[in-house]
């Protein structure tokens, strides 16, 4: 499944919203992408409609969580590892590849997508050696784009001429949009917690720069930062940007950003997040490098659970030690900067990095 993943599933009427506001170049890979987005778009249809018909009040009756766990910080800082890790915890809930692929349905159309899915599916991510499976957990800004259609994705499949994508569009809309945006991101939460009952844990990097909303909605969250080192960031992103908008763009204005944009971004989000954090209590935030993560996962999350108030039990830990033996063959993307470039990310990021002691390690 390597073209428009992004996009497929969402329902008839927001996909034609969605390419209405949007220039679409009318190549041929572009037009046999839309026609499969059209396709998939009446096949989500139905199947919300089913689903609304069958759960529809069981779900308006269910309460919205009012606990979910939100892993936030920049792309490629080991998000996923922690999401994985946490997703462990019998007594938390992950969302998945599949549920945020249609979060419109994903109640009833699951036996009818899963052979065909998991057919069409790589093993690992494009971008990376991560492994991936329709129940693996999953970035829920995936979801949130296709109910809402209002997330800074779109700008990356329809990229404007120039300038990073990041920088140009909102994370958040305005006036009845949010409305709409918030509504739509309960609900979701909401089938998450009638469909499991238990705690959420979400990873979203846009989330990032939405903390003030989300400890609004969501008035017991809590919050984890994870950083890692800006020279294996920076270019890590770099690559990530390149390979998800060649699979999913639908015009021909396509722009990769450089370097020091990716890096200029990444310092406004980390100090974004370190001054929302100083406007939270104590135990409702908290940071962890990945570099620890990766040296003792156990001793890190103990540690990590402590910070927010949470039990940590010991079956939790020996599926902890289970899995990170499991990821012992795992290779990690590699990527070189020269001296200049260093120099570069360091000189925007200096503040950071000695805030974390990045430098003396490199």
């Amino acid at each position: 499944m390597k073209d428009s993943y992004l996009t497929a599933g969402i329902r008839f009427r927001p996909l034609v919203r969605l390419l209405s506001r949007n220039h679409v170049t009318w190549t041929f890979q572009n037009s046999a992408r839309v026609l499969f987005l059209l396709q998939s778009a009446c096949w989500s249809s139905l199947f919300s409609r089913i689903e609304s018909y069958r759960f529809g009040a069981s779900i308006r009756k269910t309460q919205i969580p009012t606990n979910p766990i939100f892993i936030v910080g920049h792309w490629r800082t080991g998000s996923t590892l922690l999401h994985q890790l946490m997703a462990l915890n019998p007594q938390l809930t992950a969302p998945t590849l599949f549920q945020v692929a249609l979060p419109d349905n994903f109640l009833v159309s699951y036996r009818f997508y899963k052979p065909i899915l998991t057919s069409l599916m790589g093993s690992t991510r494009p971008m990376d050696n991560v492994k991936i499976g329709m129940d693996e957990p999953q970035e829920d800004e995936y979801a949130v784009y296709r109910l809402t259609t209002r997330s800074p994705l779109e700008r990356l499949i329809f990229p404007e001429k120039s300038g990073y994508f990041l920088k140009k569009a909102p994370f958040l809309p305005h006036g009845e949009s949010l409305q709409e945006w918030e509504d739509s991101l309960k609900h979701f939460y909401r089938k998450l917690y009638f469909l499991t009952g238990n705690q959420i844990v979400s990873k979203n990097p846009f989330n990032s720069l939405r903390i003030p909303l989300l400890a609004k909605l969501f008035p017991d969250a809590r919050f984890i930062h994870i950083v890692r080192h800006p020279y294996a960031v920076v270019p890590s992103t770099q690559h990530l940007w390149k390979v998800v908008q060649k699979q999913n763009i639908l015009n021909r204005n396509d722009y990769s950003p450089d370097l020091e944009e990716i890096s200029e971004f990444l310092l406004h989000m980390m100090s974004t997040i370190k001054h929302e954090f100083t406007r939270l209590p104590g135990d409702r935030c908290t940071e962890i490098r990945y570099e620890d993560l990766l040296l003792d996962p156990v001793a890190n999350l103990k540690k990590l659970y402590k910070e927010l108030d949470m039990p940590f039990t010991d079956d939790f830990g020996k599926l902890l030690n289970q899995y990170t033996q499991s990821l012992s063959g795992y290779t990690k993307n590699v990527y070189s900067l020269s001296g200049e470039e260093k120099k570069m990310i360091a000189g925007i990021m200096r503040k950071q990095m000695d805030l974390f002691d990045y430098f003396e390690n490199h």
